[in-house]
């Protein structure tokens, strides 16, 4: 991207005094999108953008304006200062943050795929919806979808920043439908890198799992619904810390809800002492790593929960500010259409002690879920539908059930997990939704987790 540094700084320089804060962020993106179903191109396209946003605060109030013409960027900026003037009648309060001049770039393990041709993209396309589709004649319907972007900003405030950062981020999702009569069942598959195009390319096993678990679960037994110990793998895992937990560990739903900021009191103890979850973008590799937040605040790792007791909680300046903490670099856009919100990065629980063929010790009858179909959270309840499952007898893995949905609480199920595996497994295959902002990269991780009296939803459940 050509050197728009001077540009940006003069800008700052000329109207920082009118307000309290003030940020442009610039952002030349291109990638590409491709969709497969039923053998049909529904998607097929590479774009280039360049563009930004200017943000502005003056006595709490926000400005905000995006642009995607050069030409027009002073007329934003007096656009979002006029915004902020208008709404603000409070005090700014922005918890401080160093200011830093550096230029970034997320290395690579591999091949970029910005260099990849775009027919090469659309023959691993086809090569991967073959494999669905031909996995069985019970396949009716598959679908097979491709991403890649690569992302250049450069962020300038009125505090003396002025960050450079670039990222590649890649994703494939594959779904199979199978079909049996009345009976429909489905299998989904999804993987996503910051590191490398190879990454993407040797999934044959990986995607033929998708269409084997639809197939298979037309002859299975749905579970019987009820209450039962659990066995999660860290697929799961990862599911449920970022979507039951997570969420709630992000500032903004608290200091905008009394009554979740009174549950979320630190210090208050929601696990055993073995429990410990962490997020952060600072550990390298992940889909959630970067160095930088989307206003300038370093990347960190932050402890949410240490030996079962809440010890933090997630922030843009903003929010660290109004709760008197420290920033934790979790202030983050989908692009430059957007303002940072306080999101999640990389999110996960601690790797245990206990052997996971321990995990399913002296249950005599229970459930052993693995990967995920769906879910869905609404405050602190939850449920989530496991991509296939198993009984447990007298602690053995026993016969494959299907159409297995775990809900609960998410205070209550903290405090249900017994024993912690010490497997450990990073899941790439994020897309995070919050804000109108959907499918930003995140990374989760865990290890195996038995929890006690979860509620598993399925014939004659209660």
């Amino acid at each position: 991207m050509k050197d728009y540094r001077n540009l940006l700084s003069d800008l700052i320089a000329k109207y920082q005094k009118r307000v309290d804060f003030l940020s442009i962020r610039l952002e030349n993106s291109e990638g590409t999108n491709i969709a497969l179903r039923n053998g049909a191109v529904e998607t097929l396209s590479e774009g280039i953008s360049l563009g930004g946003q200017v943000r502005a605060c003056y006595k709490g109030g926000w400005g905000f304006a995006t642009f995607n013409d050069l030409s027009q960027l002073k007329e934003r900026v007096e656009e979002a200062i006029a915004f902020a003037r208008i709404i603000g009648d409070d005090e700014t309060t922005l918890a401080p943050v160093e200011a830093v001049e550096v230029s970034c770039r997320l290395p690579l393990t591999g091949t970029n795929p910005r260099l990849i041709p775009l027919g090469d993209k659309k023959t691993l396309c086809d090569h991967y919806y073959q494999i669905l589709k031909n996995y069985h004649p019970a396949i009716n319907s598959a679908s097979v979808t491709y991403y890649d972007a690569q992302q250049e900003i450069i962020l300038a405030t009125s505090e003396g920043s002025m960050i450079q950062q670039s990222w590649i981020d890649s994703e494939m999702r594959f779904s199979a439908i199978a079909q049996k009569t009345n009976q429909v069942q489905t299998g989904r598959e999804t993987t996503g890198t910051r590191k490398a195009y190879e990454d993407l390319t040797n999934l044959d096993t990986q995607v033929e799992s998708a269409s084997k678990r639809a197939v298979n679960a037309l002859s299975l037994p749905p579970v019987k619904g009820g209450k039962y110990p659990v066995v999660i793998d860290p697929i799961l895992t990862g599911l449920f810390v970022h979507e039951a937990f997570g969420h709630l560990s992000e500032a903004d739903m608290a200091y905008e809800n009394p009554d979740l900021l009174e549950v979320m009191t630190m210090g208050r103890k929601f696990g055993g002492e073995f429990l410990q979850i962490f997020d952060g973008a600072l550990p390298e590799g992940h889909r959630g790593s970067y160095y930088y937040d989307d206003e300038g605040t370093k990347a960190t790792t932050t402890q949410l929960i240490k030996d079962g007791v809440l010890v933090g909680r997630l922030h843009s300046r903003e929010t660290a500010g109004k709760l008197g903490e420290k920033p934790t670099g979790n202030a983050r856009c989908l692009n430059y259409h957007y303002p940072p919100i306080v999101r999640m990065t990389n999110t996960w629980i601690g790797r245990g002690e206990t052997p996971v063929k321990d995990l399913f010790s002296n249950i005599s009858e229970g459930v052993y879920a693995s990967n995920w179909l769906g879910g869905m959270t609404n405050g602190e309840m939850f449920t989530f539908s496991a991509g296939e499952a198993w009984m447990i007898r007298d602690g053995e893995i026993a016969e494959a059930v299907k159409n297995v949905t775990l809900s609960g609480n998410v205070f209550k199920t903290l405090a249900q997990i017994s024993a912690i595996g010490d497997d450990f497994y990073w899941d790439e295959s994020g897309g995070c939704g919050k804000g109108g902002q959907s499918g930003l990269a995140v990374g989760c991780a865990g290890p195996s987790l038995r929890i006690e009296n979860v509620v598993i939803g399925g014939e004659n459940s209660y």
